[in-house]
């Protein structure tokens, strides 16, 4: 059985180094030791020196594939140093680190636009093996419009809307790429089988494109350079770059204008979108405060 004894008798870098080894096993789905000596800078005999004591501490996390030469998490993987959704997602959004503190490069696409909430634990190390792996995974999955189904999907990447965590992935059944909320994923069981080329995140048209956004106050804010300072303005705007299934998402929690005639209100929506034709074709728009889906587009559908 994992235990954590002996762990704060360590000294802590060498602990910083075990917490990186977990998480990498447990959330990307494998782990070398040139994964440890490339992160830290340490030689092959530190390394080896690591994986040692993690072994010990955990006997039944990692067996050893003589034929990837790689390190994979058992089955019956259980953490000794205490982890959390939260915890993860910080580290996939701003770069995987060592479990103890935030650092280092992200080993898996994932975007954010704000705070988070809280997925099973489980469920979400199930997900970004099989994102990191290239693989199908079997879901149960709660939609609020048809109730409980399973779906086969590709997941693709990870994204922060503000309000929750959602996955990226392409729907087998539906033949569609689409954004679903992993708190509603129940259960996700790996398949062993990878993602067609044609299903991969680059050809998600929605995902590759890149929305220009310029923000500025609203007009009928009674002081515009307080909404200035409040977002930090540069030259009366904020202009900004997101992913086409994040923008609707962000617009929404910022409480944006959408509207061409900036007609809402102004006390409850500080911020008006200046450019709102950068919208046209963007799936998510459709959250968007005001904006209204061109008459043709609308009619195509």
């Amino acid at each position: 059985m994992p235990t954590s004894e002996g762990l704060e008798e360590l000294p802590k870098t060498q602990r910083e180094r075990l917490a990186y080894i977990e998480v990498k096993a447990f959330f990307c789905g494998d782990l070398t030791r040139h994964d440890i000596e490339r992160r830290f800078g340490v030689k092959p005999a530190a390394s080896a020196r690591d994986l040692a004591a993690y072994r010990r501490l955990a006997p039944s996390n990692l067996v050893y594939d003589a034929s990837l030469r790689k390190y994979l998490p058992t089955p019956d993987f259980a953490p000794i140093f205490e982890q959390s959704a939260e915890r993860a997602l910080m580290w996939f959004r701003s770069g995987i680190g060592d479990g103890l503190s935030v650092s280092g490069r992200r080993v898996i696409p994932c975007e954010s636009a704000g705070e988070l909430v809280s997925p099973d634990v489980r469920t979400l190390g199930a997900l970004t093996r099989a994102i990191t792996a290239g693989e199908l995974v079997e879901v149960s999955y709660l939609s609020l419009s048809s109730g409980p189904s399973a779906k086969t999907l590709a997941p693709l990447a990870l994204a922060d809307t503000g309000l929750r965590w959602h996955l990226r992935a392409f729907d087998q059944e539906k033949k569609r790429f689409a954004d679903f909320v992993l708190t509603r994923i129940i259960k996700a069981t790996p398949l062993s089988r990878p993602v067609p080329d044609e299903q991969r995140l680059e050809h998600d048209a929605q995902w590759t494109r890149i929305v220009a956004l310029d923000i500025v106050p609203h007009p009928g804010v009674k002081h515009p350079k307080a909404v200035e300072a409040d977002y930090g303005m540069t030259d009366g705007a904020l202009r900004l770059q997101l992913r086409a299934p994040m923008v609707g998402y962000a617009l929404k929690r910022w409480g944006v204008d959408c509207s061409e005639d900036h007609s809402l209100d102004p006390s409850a929506h500080h911020l008006w979108l200046a450019n709102p034709q950068t919208l046209y074709g963007v799936e998510s728009a459709a959250l968007a405060p005001g904006y209204k889906v061109p008459e043709l587009v609308a009619k195509a559908r």
